[in-house]
């Protein structure tokens, strides 16, 4: 037996609830669109086979695809976002982690005031960060290297982890890792059989934010990084500024399927979250 259709609108509902309802969710979709067709309109361009970024189409040819797979400086790229991006997430969900917990069980003077130096990468503009990372990095030897890049990645990232982790460990139950303890396990494995699976979907969710956020940076990474350690990003840039042609488009594209599918994976866990 069928359950009986749930009503779209409560029997309370007056006419001007019900035109406001669907104004609100017109307007959605109008700013939607205007924010996504920008982003949607570099896809034909990439299938063109004109050198010049223009429409409407002459031709379609794949010759950008290959002149991106086939190039030297794209493979370069490409290769160091790669490496620096997994590197920068794994060490910046490490330290968001551990200090999410560590915020989470102890209250201590100051802890609002750490908890705002933590998150400064996040609201701090990225100038700022790539300038003051620069003066220090150049005096430690560190600009121009891959260590140098995927240190000042995972500053920016853990912000992320370290927030999500937060707003996971909010509905945490302390109980069970007390109950852990006093059956003889010591906080590593508690930390690991007990805490780390109940707040997987959080650790994940930031890890997947600090892996965008290292793969789309360009501007610390035009400041610190060397001919050896351009990134896709910087690539790009270094295209749009010098000589423009359509292989731009096409790494565009590749970045927006990619950048859509850890969009999709991430709304995928907050469903398993809730």
């Amino acid at each position: 037996m069928s359950l009986p259709a749930r009503p779209m609108f409560p029997a309370y509902a007056t006419l001007a609830d019900k035109i406001g309802w669907y104004l609100l969710r017109g307007v959605g979709v109008l700013v939607l669109l205007f924010l996504l067709l920008p982003i949607l309109a570099i896809v034909p361009l990439s299938f063109s086979d004109s050198t010049f970024l223009s429409y409407p189409v002459p031709a379609w040819s794949l010759r950008w695809y290959e002149n991106l797979f086939t190039s030297e400086a794209w493979a370069r790229a490409t290769r160091n976002s790669f490496i620096v991006a997994p590197l920068a997430t794994i060490l910046a969900t490490i330290l968001g982690t551990m200090a999410a917990v560590g915020l989470a069980r102890i209250n201590f003077f100051g802890k609002g005031l750490l908890m705002s130096l933590l998150i400064a990468p996040m609201v701090v503009p990225i100038v700022v960060v790539a300038v003051s990372t620069y003066i220090f990095f150049a005096r430690i030897g560190l600009n121009d290297t891959y260590l140098g890049l995927v240190l000042v990645h995972a500053a920016l990232g853990a912000p992320f982890v370290l927030t999500t982790v937060l707003a996971t460990l909010q509905s945490f139950n302390d109980n069970l890792v007390r109950a852990s303890l006093s059956l003889g396990a010591n906080p590593l494995m508690t930390f690991f059989r007990i805490t780390l699976p109940i707040i997987a979907p959080g650790v994940i969710s930031g890890a997947l934010f600090a892996f965008a956020t290292s793969f789309d940076e360009v501007v610390v990474t035009l400041f610190i990084a060397g001919p050896e350690q351009v990134t896709l990003p910087r690539q790009m840039f270094t295209g749009i500024r010098e000589n423009i042609n359509p292989t731009i488009a096409a790494v565009a594209t590749l970045l927006i399927i990619f950048t859509t599918t850890l969009m999709l994976a991430l709304e995928w866990l907050r469903g398993r979250r809730r």
